[in-house]
This record gives C-alpha cells, sequence and structure tokens, in this order.
C-alpha cells in the first residue's frame, strides 16, 4: 500500500513520510506536492528507495525440444 505521511509542526515545518513506494518513483510522486509547500531543506532515503523494483512474468521457459527423450 502507498502512503503519504505528512507531519505539520507549529513552527510551519512539514516532514513527509512516503511508504511502500520502491526506488525512485517516490520522488515522481512527492515533487508536486514539495513544490508547492516550499524549499526542501533536507531529505532523507529510505531502505525502499535503494530496493530496485520486482518486476513479474507470467511466461513459464520452456524446453528447446518438445518431444520426449524416451
Amino acid at each position: 500500500m502507498e502512503t503519504l505521511e505528512f507531519i505539520i509542526y507549529p513552527d510551519g515545518r512539514v516532514e513527509e513520510r512516503v511508504l511502500g513506494i520502491v526506488g525512485s518513483q517516490c520522488a515522481e510522486v512527492t515533487s508536486a506536492i514539495e513544490e508547492k509547500l516550499g524549499t526542501v531543506v533536507s531529505r532523507q532515503i529510505t531502505a525502499e528507495y535503494l530496493q530496485q523494483p520486482v518486476l513479474q512474468s507470467n511466461q513459464i521457459a520452456q524446453p528447446a525440444h518438445a518431444f520426449s527423450e524416451w
């Protein structure tokens, strides 16, 4: 599940947390929001950011020959 969490402090600072988005896609998701909020003072990269997306395939490898060895 993809989640964006915002903590707004009394002094106006906003802390943004991105959960459930693997790789650098989180930067794409949050760029428009960050642009509206103002200057990004710091950025902390998480383990999810460093992960590579898992690509699934429904293809099954077939042997080079389709006949029986019997």
